[in-house]
């Protein structure tokens, strides 16, 4: 089930994410497994050669002395890779790692604000219990709970992960504003008339009917003259929000 989060911020501008659901975030995170793995296995290859290289080209050097350093080494790559991987993506690539990428998904701070190292961290940090206790089992109940689609790790960075909304280039945008008919509603009213309409729009709920259908009344008839006969024959508040 699709979920929204609706943001107000600080400047009072008001816009909504769409929740990425479980199932999205679940391929995300097998893309991102499958990728760690390719990468442990050509880091531990590498480390085996390098090893029995050493043991051949330093007769001083015992075979068990070079497996035990390549062992301590995996030990510290293996935490690197499955969960520094996430923290280093997700801080520094925009809240996203590949798999999250490829998926059409990133992860935020409440609020909308951009995800900043530490959120990364925490929430990184608590995926290893979570990868511990059940492989993200608990994480899964507690994510469809969530109203916000949350697992533990972002209640504890304050985090939500958010299907991507992809601008369009400035070209296409461009493109768009010159194909715009030269009938389109903003052609007929200043901006002064669009600011009152605005605001008559966002508080009509809050009128009394008889001053409500007044104020739209005025409003309508104030640019009917100047709209073409299709828009001059729509109903006064039809008419306002099509403005």
């Amino acid at each position: 089930m699709e979920r929204t989060l609706d943001v107000r911020t600080p400047e009072s501008i008001a816009f909504s994410y769409e929740l990425a659901g479980i199932g999205s975030r679940f391929l995300a995170v097998a893309l991102d497994l499958a990728i760690q793995f390719g990468i442990f296995l050509l880091i531990g290859w590498g480390l085996y050669e390098a090893a029995v290289h050493g043991h051949v080209s330093h007769a001083k050097t015992t075979g068990s002395v070079a497996e035990n350093i390549a062992v301590a080494i995996l030990i510290g790559i293996v935490f690197v890779i499955f969960f520094g991987y996430y923290i280093l993506f997700e801080a520094f690539w925009k809240g996203q790692t590949p798999g999250k990428r490829a998926l059409g998904i990133r992860v935020v701070r409440d609020g909308g604000y951009p995800l900043d190292f530490t959120a990364s961290l925490i929430r990184n940090v608590i995926r290893v219990g979570e990868l511990a206790v059940g492989f993200y089992a608990i994480s899964g109940i507690v994510a469809v709970l969530s109203e916000q689609n949350k697992r533990l790790g972002d209640i504890a960075a304050g985090t939500i992960v958010v299907r991507d909304s992809r601008m369009e280039s400035p070209a296409a945008l461009l493109r768009q504003v010159r194909e715009e008919p030269v009938y389109a509603s903003t052609a007929y009213v200043s901006g002064e008339e669009r600011s009152i309409v605005k605001r008559f729009l966002e508080r009509r709920e809050e009128l009394e009917p008889g001053r409500r259908v007044d104020i739209a009344h005025r409003l309508a008839e104030r640019v009917r003259p100047r709209l073409p006969a299709d828009m001059a024959r729509m109903n006064d508040e039809d008419l306002l929000e099509r403005l």
